[in-house]
């Protein structure tokens, strides 16, 4: 099997993340939006809540391909890749939540005040996530990071109900995770999308979400290194099923939890992208049916760009007005009504999806990759 082949799966997985995280994000109305499409409120788990974790789990089969490189460069130089680009992606996402920089009131421009723009975010964890992730797997190699990386879902499990309010360890305001934000950002850098200060990006829950990225590395390496068989397919799978078991005991004691991180959540989340991308060996590899892939490597090619580039135009969306409507209503409104309240918010969902889709496809067409 060629290098081609073996990474067909993982760009396929890469970019079906993309385009599910376009699609959750953007629904044209969150207040009539198929369930599924929505996170957990809080304990639980919904389809929406394996997006974001994917997509840390893809990061780490990414850098399968980017760690051969290491190798050949000096611990300088690999050590400043890393860090350069953990700090141009955490800076992306700070500068997102910032965006557009100016305000108007009262007939006035101003420069919207950096006291209140938010520090961590989903750019961010992915950079911190990636940033750690890298220098623990070129410095102690696979094995000895994995055994770090059991030790951090326990001591996260520690630390929850160590710290946490003794009456409610686990509550989104009485959390130890929310405790450490507060005391190191403040209320005004957190999110606010909650109706409280509480944000699901936070510090101590980073810790965990670490593991997802290296689980991808570890999948990867697997995949690369054994090449398409049944065998190979086998073993995802049953270490997927063997995750899943774990996180649904685990889950009775430390219940499985988006915002919060919780590391029954990671093993659950790991265990489901075992499987997906087990499938996906499978349909690519196997039966070779690849020609439905062609649509989805476009997200993964550049992945993080497209990304970007859909945060970036819902912002602009809701600033452009008609009427008294943001652009982003009336659109949903005037195109998609048809279809009533449901239907027409995932019908603007997926086409917003469909029109990154075209810039990442004419990106392709011109070979340009957008690379940090």
């Amino acid at each position: 099997m060629s290098v081609t082949q073996r990474s067909l799966a993982l760009d396929t997985f890469r970019g079906l993340t993309v385009c599910l995280m376009i699609i959750v994000n953007t629904p044209g109305d969150y207040e009539h939006t198929f369930a599924p499409f929505l996170h957990a409120n809080w304990h639980g788990f919904t389809p929406t809540d394996l997006v974001f974790p994917s997509f840390l789990f893809a990061v780490g089969n990414a850098m399968v391909f980017a760690s051969k490189k290491w190798e050949e460069r000096t611990t300088a130089q690999v050590v400043g890749k890393i860090l350069k680009r953990t700090l141009i992606i955490f800076l992306l996402g700070y500068l997102l939540y910032w965006f557009p920089f100016f305000r108007h009131e009262n007939g006035q421009w101003s420069l919207s005040p950096v006291a209140n723009t938010r520090i961590l975010g989903v750019l961010q964890r992915i950079a911190l996530c990636y940033g750690i992730a890298s220098l623990f797997l070129y410095f102690l190699k696979l094995r000895w990071t994995l055994i770090i990386s059991a030790a951090i879902l326990l001591l996260y499990w520690v630390i929850c109900f160590s710290w946490g309010d003794a009456a409610d360890p686990l509550g989104m305001q009485t959390n130890a995770g929310f405790y450490f934000d507060r005391w190191l950002m403040g209320d005004a850098h957190m999110y606010q999308g909650e109706g409280v200060p509480f944000d699901p990006e936070g510090w101590l829950s980073t810790l965990p979400a670490i593991v997802n990225v290296v689980a991808g590395y570890a999948a990867g390496k697997f995949i690369v290194e054994k090449g398409m068989q049944y065998e190979t397919i086998t073993k995802l799978l049953l270490a997927g099923f063997t995750l899943i078991v774990i996180a649904y005991f685990w889950n009775f004691v430390f219940p499985i939890n988006k915002k919060l991180w919780t590391s029954s959540f990671v093993l659950h989340t790991v265990g489901l992208d075992c499987l997906v991308l087990g499938a996906l060996m499978f349909i690519t590899g196997i039966q070779n049916k690849t020609r439905w892939t062609t649509f989805f490597q476009v997200f993964g090619r550049n992945p993080l760009f497209i990304y970007l580039l859909s945060e970036l135009l819902v912002v602009v969306f809701y600033l452009a007005e008609i009427g008294d409507q943001s652009l982003y209503q009336w659109i949903h409104l005037h195109l998609f009504s048809f279809a009533g309240w449901y239907w027409s918010s995932l019908l603007f969902a997926v086409s917003y999806m469909l029109v990154c889709w075209l810039v990442g496809y004419w990106l392709d067409r011109k070979k340009i990759y957008i690379r940090v």
